[in-house]
């Protein structure tokens, strides 16, 4: 396949789609900077009088720079399933969710970037502080709010398979009960169908933690420990001075993923459940409430609740402790038109079974968000109009040949909502052809002219930034 054979040069692997975290512009700048910026027409609001969310609300392009995914069925040298990739294209489409969070195109991968969580994310009345959100207030749902506002941490997924019970108090049993209530109670979603509720739990589980080589067998610390590092070890399972019954160790099991899947009152705020601490190093801010910045801050609140009597060497060993366990390999590769090819791939892929089912609704969820990614992709090609920049042929034949796979994807969508399998087969077929090999082989011509390198893209929006000005007074 001709994406396989572009990836050796690249690198492949799976990023999240640009845009799944978004970023707020004033609505001033739609009318004039399309020559330069095709953005989508029932995108995220711009701002302005069109938003439904709140002003001040940020949702963050940066946590698209965080590690993707890894996901287990992959480690293992296989494939995702059709499951998966079910969960996957529910996860990140705003159309399982209800009311507010439809309206302003929010998804689970909104908060949840790349399987992790989203640390940027602040939307008024529902946060506390950037990286928390309040699942009970009177934005997503009048039937939840409770009068207060409560915002809890933004979590990872990462490992979920091993940490329940879910919920910031371990109140949910089941994942897949959990991902119910998000969907129906949390954020007004219409009850999801079993087979997509089966394929987000599916998709959820095969998120693994970051592999960490500093951590050896049972969780304790490999032979290349620091000595600060292995001072803080001993502290991590040393008896509580006042409560000896107490230690770090004893609520983050080393050997069962660093939690005992309990609810501990820790001075913060009544019973919450014990965190894992693997790959926590990229899941701040810390607490359940995301009260602390850092594990200078964490190591503190306990020294001072528990009567810890830490000296601060002491302190400084255990932050390198926790550090050296919330490490990972963060498996960063560099966005582009390989990766993008292949999560369009993976994601297309669930047409295969959809349609010769005939299902409708699995089809129709398919068409929206492969087509999704691929306007997204388009976003990254700047439009012929824009000549401060080269490659108009190739920007010409690749966002031609991303246009019709969009088509595509519509006219398989009307020919299984008429009936018409077979024709709608035949256009898959047509569809995975132009994926499979013409248009890796023309987007990857005009990676050099489209917003994957880095100048381009800078300026591509410097210009925009130039314009910007000038749209906003002629809009007042």
């Amino acid at each position: 396949m001709a994406w396989e054979i572009v990836a050796r040069d690249s690198g492949a692997g799976r990023t999240a789609a640009a845009g799944r975290g978004v970023k707020h512009a004033p609505i001033a700048l739609l009318a004039l900077v399309a020559a330069f910026l095709p953005l989508r027409a029932t995108a995220f609001p711009l701002g302005g009088d069109q938003t439904v969310l709140p002003a001040g609300t940020e949702l963050s392009e940066e946590a698209l720079a965080r590690p993707r995914e890894l996901f287990h069925s992959e480690a293992m040298g296989g494939r995702k399933s059709y499951l998966i990739n079910l969960g996957d294209l529910a996860f990140n489409s705003p159309s399982i969710l209800g009311g507010k969070a439809r309206q302003a195109e929010m998804s689970c991968g909104t908060c949840h970037v790349n399987g992790a969580s989203n640390p940027k994310l602040f939307v008024p009345g529902a946060s506390s502080r950037p990286g928390t959100f309040d699942t009970t207030s009177l934005l997503f749902n009048a039937k939840t709010f409770n009068s207060i506002l409560d915002p809890v941490r933004i979590p990872s997924l990462r490992g979920a398979r091993f940490l329940a019970p879910y919920g910031h108090d371990g109140r949910i049993g089941s994942l897949r009960d959990f991902v119910y209530n998000v969907i129906v109670n949390e954020f007004s979603g219409p009850k999801p169908r079993d087979e997509v509720l089966d394929g987000l739990v599916a998709y959820i589980n095969d998120i693994d933690f970051l592999p960490n080589p500093k951590l050896g067998p049972g969780g304790r610390l490999a032979a290349q420990a620091s000595v600060a590092e292995r001072r803080g070890e001993q502290l991590f399972f040393k008896p509580f001075p006042k409560q000896a019954e107490l230690s770090c160790a004893g609520c983050h099991v080393p050997g069962a993923t660093f939690n005992d899947q309990l609810r501990h009152d820790v001075g913060s705020g009544g019973l919450v459940k014990t965190p894992t601490l693997l790959n926590a190093n990229f899941n701040a801010p810390y607490f359940h409430d995301g009260r602390y910045d850092s594990y200078e801050q964490v190591v503190d609140h306990f020294d001072r609740v528990f009567d810890l009597d830490l000296s601060t060497q002491d302190m400084q060993d255990l932050v390198a402790y926790l550090t050296a366990v919330g490490d990972g390999d963060r498996p960063f590769e560099k966005d582009g038109v390989v990766l993008r090819m292949k999560e369009v791939l993976e994601l297309s892929s669930v047409l295969e079974v959809a349609i010769p089912a005939a299902d409708t609704a699995v089809v129709s969820l398919a068409v929206t968000g492969v087509g999704a990614e691929l306007r997204e992709l388009t976003e990254r090609i700047p439009d012929i109009r824009n000549s401060s920049i080269g490659g108009k042929d190739e920007r010409l034949a690749a966002r031609a040949i991303l246009k019709d796979l969009v088509l595509t994807l519509r006219r398989i969508d009307l020919d299984v909502g008429a009936g018409r399998i077979d024709d709608a087969m035949a256009e898959y077929r047509q569809f995975a052809q132009l994926v499979n090999f013409e248009a890796p082989v023309a987007l990857k011509k005009v990676e050099p002219w489209s917003l994957f390198n880095s100048n381009v893209h800078q300026s591509h929006y410097t210009a925009l930034g130039r314009i910007l000005p000038v749209t906003s007074r002629q809009s007042q």
